[in-house]
């Protein structure tokens, strides 16, 4: 699998620039824009970070054609939940804690 192009294609579903991944899995933007210029093998820490970002797992992240399936309420979800910013999924975990709580 080509890792930068698996990385480019999750961006480009997103519709998220290179800044906006590096803001959203908390590395730099020299980090993200090094392994597109340089064409280099992301390290498997700044991986897991990338993918955490895209809020996906490892498995997910390399799983061929989409074979990680969901329905499409968890998609439609999932779609949103990747464009929200880290303070906003923060507010979201916690209003759902409350919720269960109750």
């Amino acid at each position: 699998m080509d890792i930068n192009a698996r990385i480019r294609e999750l961006l480009n579903r997103r519709g998220w620039t290179p800044y906006r991944l590096a803001k959203e899995c908390g590395v730099s933007d020299a980090t993200i824009g090094n392994i597109f210029r340089r064409n280099t093998v992301p390290s498997m820490a700044t991986l897991e970070a990338i993918c955490r970002g895209f809020g996906i797992t490892l498995s997910q992240f390399f799983a061929e054609n989409d074979s990680v399936e969901l329905s499409p309420e968890l998609q439609e979800l999932f779609n949103d939940w990747a464009n929200l910013t880290t303070e906003q999924k923060q507010v979201i975990r916690q209003t759902m804690k409350v919720m269960l709580k109750d």
